[in-house]
């Protein structure tokens, strides 16, 4: 199972930590359109992924609903966008909703960086720092904390939880 080490915040800012990127990657991102539907599984969270334009992803994972840096466990499996996997899994499964989002896309070394712009919520920062083979979680979490301060993200920005949670929350 691939792990990663995961941070999500509120922006108070969102085209100054845009600018902050763009300096720091020297790269203007990408710009993805994604749509999750989240299901309700009996562990983790399990969520159809459907990317405008692109292949659709299935993935799993398991990580706790802490505020910092996390450690995330998780499996990601590729299909086309004509599949009816969506289909299947929503007649099968309860579905506990959709999240809508445009996604900023910069990459940092090994980390992932998105600027979330979540239809309903607002505009939020995710790093996802991609752990390789032996690389340790503390090791990870060292490398979130560097990102987050060189992009001026506080402590007090940091929310648990996926949006999901957010949406349902409201």
């Amino acid at each position: 199972m691939a792990r990663n080490i995961e941070i999500k915040s509120h922006l108070r800012d969102k085209n100054e930590v845009l600018d902050a990127l763009k300096e720091l990657t020297n790269h203007p991102g990408e710009i993805i359109k994604q749509t999750d539907t989240f299901f309700g599984v009996p562990k983790g969270r399990l969520k159809l992924r459907q990317i405008e334009g692109a292949c659709s992803e299935l993935i799993f994972y398991d990580r706790p609903n802490t505020d910092g840096p996390k450690l995330s466990n998780y499996e990601k499996y590729e299909f086309s966008e004509n599949s009816n996997l969506l289909s299947v899994l929503c007649q099968s499964l309860d579905v506990k909703g959709v999240v809508k989002k445009v996604r900023y896309l910069y990459m940092i070394d090994q980390t992932r960086v998105h600027i979330d712009e979540v239809e309903g919520l607002g505009h939020f920062l995710e790093l996802e720092v991609v752990l390789k083979s032996g690389q340790t979680s503390e090791e990870g979490q060292q490398i979130a904390e560097d990102i987050m301060a060189k992009l001026g993200i506080k402590n007090d920005d940091l929310i648990a939880g996926a949006y999901m949670d957010l949406l349902l929350k409201k």
